[in-house]
């Protein structure tokens, strides 16, 4: 293949495809850029994929041909045991993703990896960004998979240090005293929440025209704003056929920032919905996808109910497509009635690094939002979750316990009082509770937040945790790995999990795979970890440089490590176990 040969690996387009020289200078830009934040392995994984491609090898762009040559793994490797693929792929799109969102914007050319496969498709950008004014009233049938073009307006991601700059901004809000917090009976209830993203769900286009069809797009209609529901931080409308689905926002019900379209295709025994979530102020499409079922294989309810949950836990849950772009919109030109719910994005950013200056902005920035709406259940429950992280995440090393649980408790409990269908209101008391001891109770929150919203990964994965840790590992595990390769929030946080996981089973090996992806490399009990696992494989060079560590950074987590242990892992066989690697490692344990 020459340099000026046409690379034919990308979707249909009016304009020419781009050639195999442009294709490596983007993949060159890419890779030099400081946007694009994946580890050496990512990239690897990027550049193989890439020139397997541009070779003419994309039927050889599989799972298990990656793992090998990109991952060094032998040939009994199985996907299902060594999900590392998966989980590289992830960070890959949402590496991209952020990208051409932050960098990228006016790339000649645009590199993605369209979910279903590893095969990467190259596109050309579009650098005036124009996009057709009737772009919401389409009802194409939309695929994620097959041949959609991605321009840049509509790749939507966490911008982290935006997130970070909204929280400081909103520092300048004066604190609320801690002791406001034991006095729920003095603030006015009557202002209950901000001014919160809304999503109008239009009804679903019925493409086929038969009776069970249109039961189908009516059914998947309702099911999807049922699910999507279930998340307490936006609002659903509901529109109603006739009203339009596009173009500026009306005022009243319908000023509603984004707009939820599909279409529904039945062919024989095969269902698709193939959805798209529009900006309404511009028209920008910030996301579509098409999916798949069969209805051989499930009931009515079942297919719809799956399809569902699928968008909702895509556009809704924290970290989703409608919180990125906010996210995005927020540390651009913060809309002046959204001070409150900007507190929860910059809850969401801190969260992405734990970085502790950020910690302190935005948890006076919640204060606040609870002062101005006493009866925002969510801000509640992250400020809740505020006095808990510094324990549990342990970067504050002189954090007093007993005294930040305790207004833990009180904010969680507030948040459930205001609204006891709201899971963040639930995960934080289960926190509050678990890390007072009361390991029961905190499950039992726990087991009731999962009913409530399966399709909350942050949720599900946190309970997952919390299981795993009071003992009930493979049960617990499972609900951890499910909830990474669905994208759950800072994956950094659950793949550490995932790490411990493998270590309590005796999987070393698999144990240090997952530690080794995880980027959480300035939190002190990440280096306990890695010091335990390396001890059990014996690796004395490597766990020497993890016992310097932290001698050197974290002697007082050290000096209490028992206690340290036992607030986390709750049956003493599994704290033997855990302290039995650190010994082997070299620390010396009080």
């Amino acid at each position: 293949m020459t340099q000026n040969q046409p690379v034919d690996v990308a979707p249909p387009s009016a304009l020419p495809l781009p050639t195999e020289g442009e294709v490596r200078a983007e993949l060159d830009r890419v890779m030099s850029s400081p946007e694009f934040e994946v580890p050496d392995r990512a990239r690897k994984f990027l550049a193989y994929i890439v020139e397997e491609a541009l070779a003419g090898r994309g039927d050889r762009i599989k799972g298990y041909s990656i793992a090998l040559e990109v991952f060094g793994r032998d040939a009994s490797f199985e996907a299902q045991s060594d999900p590392v693929v998966r989980i590289e792929a992830a960070r890959i799109r949402r590496a991209l993703e952020r990208y051409y969102l932050v960098a990228g914007q006016s790339n000649p050319i645009i590199i993605t990896m369209p979910k279903g496969g590893y095969v990467p498709a190259f596109c050309r950008g579009n650098p005036d960004k124009a996009r057709p004014a009737n772009v919401a009233h389409s009802h194409d049938n939309i695929s994620g998979n097959e041949g959609r073009k991605t321009q840049p307006w509509q790749i939507v991601t966490l911008v982290a240090t935006g997130l970070i700059l909204a929280a400081i901004v909103l520092a300048t809000f004066l604190s609320v005293s801690d002791s406001a917090l034991s006095t729920p009976g003095s603030v006015d209830m009557t202002r209950t929440a901000p001014n919160m993203p809304k999503l109008i769900v239009w009804p679903f286009q019925d493409l086929t025209g038969t009776e069970g069809s249109r039961i189908i797009a009516r059914g998947l209609t309702d099911r999807t704003i049922e699910q999507i529901s279930k998340f307490r931080e936006i609002v659903v409308i509901a529109g109603h056929a006739g009203e339009g689905s596009g173009g500026p926002s009306p005022g009243g019900q319908l000023s509603a920032r984004y707009v939820l379209s599909a279409s529904v295709r039945v062919d024989g025994d095969r269902v698709r919905l193939a959805s798209r979530l529009v900006n309404r102020d511009d028209g920008s499409v910030l996301w579509a996808e098409s999916y798949d079922e069969s209805l051989q294989v499930r009931t009515l309810l079942e297919l719809e109910t799956n399809l569902a949950r699928a968008v909702a836990s895509k556009l809704a849950q924290p970290y989703g497509i409608i919180f990125r772009a906010d996210a995005s919109t927020a540390a651009n030109t913060p809309p002046d009635d959204w001070e409150a719910y900007q507190c929860t994005l910059a809850y969401y950013g801190y969260r992405v690094d734990l970085n502790q200056q950020s910690h302190a902005s935005v948890q006076n920035c919640l204060k606040r939002a609870v002062e101005k709406f006493p009866g925002y259940a969510t801000a509640w429950a992250l400020l809740s979750l505020t006095y808990v992280d510094p324990l549990r995440f342990r970067y504050r090393l002189d954090s007093p316990a007993s005294s930040s649980l305790d207004l833990a408790v009180v904010a969680a409990k507030r948040a459930v009082e205001l609204d006891p269908q709201n899971v963040r209101a639930l995960q934080a008391e289960m926190l509050a509770f678990f890390f007072r001891g009361e390991v029961d109770t905190a499950l039992k929150i726990g087991a009731r937040a999962l009913v409530m919203n399966p399709n909350d990964t942050e949720m599900s994965a946190e309970y997952g945790l919390r299981l795993a840790l009071s003992g009930q590992w493979e049960r617990g595990c499972a609900l951890i790995a499910d909830a990474v390769l669905r994208n759950a929030g800072p994956i950094g946080y659950f793949e550490t999990s995932l790490a411990l996981c493998s270590y309590m089973q005796q999987d070393y090996a698999a144990a240090e795979r997952w530690i080794r992806a995880a980027d959480v490399h300035s939190n002190p009990l990440y280096h306990f970890i890695v010091a335990a696992i390396l001890g059990q494989l014996d690796k004395v060079d490597q766990a020497a440089k993890e016992r310097h560590w932290i001698e050197t950074n974290a002697a007082g987590l050290l000096e209490n490590i028992h206690r340290e242990v036992a607030m986390r892992i709750h049956r003493p066989e599994d704290q033997a176990h855990f302290l039995a690697g650190l010994v082997k490692s070299g620390l010396a344990i009080p």
